[in-house]
């Protein structure tokens, strides 16, 4: 069963700041779902035959050309932010 501690940890590696209310909803809602999940243990697999893929897969090749590339001034028309010829975003990961 998953305890507060542990929504903690999953916090704290996604970077994510929780109060005690939202630890609280967030250990019985995760522990709601495994529950949940754990039920797909009741099923019988027996004569199920394992797969990867629900739908045929089938590779679709083509050819690979060198072709001329988008000049950079086109690719940065649209660009909300760019400077020196490249795009800029905003920084997503702390120090």
């Amino acid at each position: 069963m998953i305890d507060k501690k542990d929504v903690e940890y999953a916090a704290n590696l996604a970077q994510l700041k929780l109060d005690e209310e939202e630890k609280e909803l967030y250990t019985e809602q995760i522990g709601k779902i495994i529950d949940y999940v754990d039920k797909l243990s009741e099923l019988d697999t027996d004569n199920v035959v394992p797969t990867a893929y629900t739908v045929p897969m089938k590779n679709v090749l083509r050819e690979d050309k060198v072709e001329d590339s988008l000049p950079r001034e086109k690719s940065l028309a649209n660009a909300p932010d760019k400077k020196d010829g490249h795009f800029r975003a905003p920084k997503i990961m702390s120090d």
